[in-house]
């Protein structure tokens, strides 16, 4: 029986995907915004999103539409 590692990112997505669905931020909100709900961690995620080509204007909708994080 083998376990498949969850890349960090998608570790995210679904901590942001489940703040969506709670209504404590919304699609179309800028990714900067998670930053308010990271705090100490922000900039390790910061960095992470940047390094995948987001910008921290690009909507939460964006993150939440990658559907793999393949690293080349």
């Amino acid at each position: 029986m083998s376990q498949q590692v969850i890349h960090q990112m998608e570790k995210l997505k679904r901590q942001v995907d489940s703040l969506v669905k709670s209504d404590i931020i919304k699609p179309t909100d800028r990714l900067w915004k998670i930053a308010f709900l990271y705090g100490d961690e922000w900039k390790y995620w910061k960095k992470e999103l940047l390094e995948f080509g987001f910008s921290m204007q690009d909507p939460i909708s964006e993150l939440l539409a990658v559907e793999g994080w393949d690293e080349d």
